[in-house]
């Protein structure tokens, strides 16, 4: 499934190493499509702060029903850029 671009998703699964929980809501800002059979990677941003940006495969990533909630909760103050999607060094696009 290929998402649009600024469409709110939540996290499939925690990601311990950065403190983020499954059900965690982000905007898509970027998709980076790969040769066929590879998976696809989008840039999320948002997590309760603007400024965390997280790269990540299509299948850590679900949409957001109607009929779901959304959580808040405390999070680092620290601008971050993480990336878990391996496709996106070979793209050209990691960013220093």
């Amino acid at each position: 499934m290929t998402f649009p671009l600024f469409t709110q998703v939540a996290l499939k699964e925690d990601i311990v190493k950065y403190n983020l929980q499954k059900g965690d809501v982000a905007t898509i800002v970027e998709h980076y499509p790969t040769p066929e059979g590879e998976e696809d990677g989008y840039s999320l941003e948002g997590f309760n702060l603007s400024q965390i940006t997280l790269e990540v495969t299509e299948s850590q990533i679900e949409p957001i029903s109607k009929n779901e909630n959304k959580s808040q909760r405390k999070l680092s103050q620290k601008k971050r850029h993480f990336s878990l999607f391996r496709g996106y060094r070979k793209l050209g696009r990691m960013k220093s």
